[in-house]
């Protein structure tokens, strides 16, 4: 089955973390929580726990988000958490990686599984597709 939604970032909110000790590299490394909001065939809001490397001044980075989503897929409720990372060179979007974690499911989404993809738009509409089973 395939789940197309776009969604929105309704809180992005740094973290304090302090590494067991102080590696100093040329993209710093940062750790923050955000709350997203999805319309379409996904429908519902995230908590997202987002880490990254990226240089401000260069736009390049990487990051890898883990979300734990409640809402429905098309007419089915429930939660589960899907893990995605990327790699940006400034304007290009490389090595995407997309997961739902297996055994995450509850309610009508128990035994999801599959993958899915995240797109941005020229206009800045952030895309997210799920591309799952049910078991």
């Amino acid at each position: 089955m395939r789940a197309d939604a776009t969604f929105t970032v309704k809180s992005f909110t740094p973290a304090e973390i302090t590494p067991a000790f102080e590696v100093t590299t040329g993209a710093p490394a940062g750790v923050a929580t955000m709350e997203k909001l999805f319309e379409g065939e996904a429908a519902g809001r995230s908590a997202t726990l987002f880490t990254s490397a990226f240089d401000h001044g260069t736009g390049t980075g990487t990051y890898v988000a883990l979300e734990s989503f409640e809402g429905t897929l098309h007419d089915r409720a429930g939660t589960f958490n899907f893990v995605h990372s990327a790699t940006t060179t400034g304007s290009d979007r490389l090595s995407p990686f997309f997961v739902i974690v297996p055994g995450s499911g509850t309610g009508a989404l128990a035994g999801i599984t599959g993958a899915g993809s995240l797109t941005v738009d020229q206009d800045g509409t952030h895309r997210v597709v799920f591309e799952y089973e049910l078991g």
